[in-house]
């Protein structure tokens, strides 16, 4: 599946579940397979990318996790 196919998956969990807006990529992927979302586990970068973008629709803002520096999570580029 791609990031694209997600999308609404996502953004219907993010709707029924506002609390699972917090998840990282990684909780994401047995959530969506949990609520029938999709028929295997997918691969995090996808569902990262599909967050990334349901969680800009909701908010206006990226979440700071996927908030690139080098390719380094900012958060780990800064130590």
């Amino acid at each position: 599946m791609t990031a694209h196919e997600l999308l609404p998956g996502i953004r219907d969990l993010y709707s029924r579940l506002p609390e699972t807006v917090y998840l990282e990529p990684w909780e994401m992927v047995t959530m969506l397979w949990l609520m029938n979302c999709t028929d295997e586990l997918e691969d995090e970068a996808v569902i990262a990318a599909a967050m990334d973008v349901a969680r800009t629709d909701m908010t206006g803002e990226t979440a700071p996790a996927v908030a690139l520096k080098g390719g380094v999570p900012r958060s780990y580029a800064e130590m």
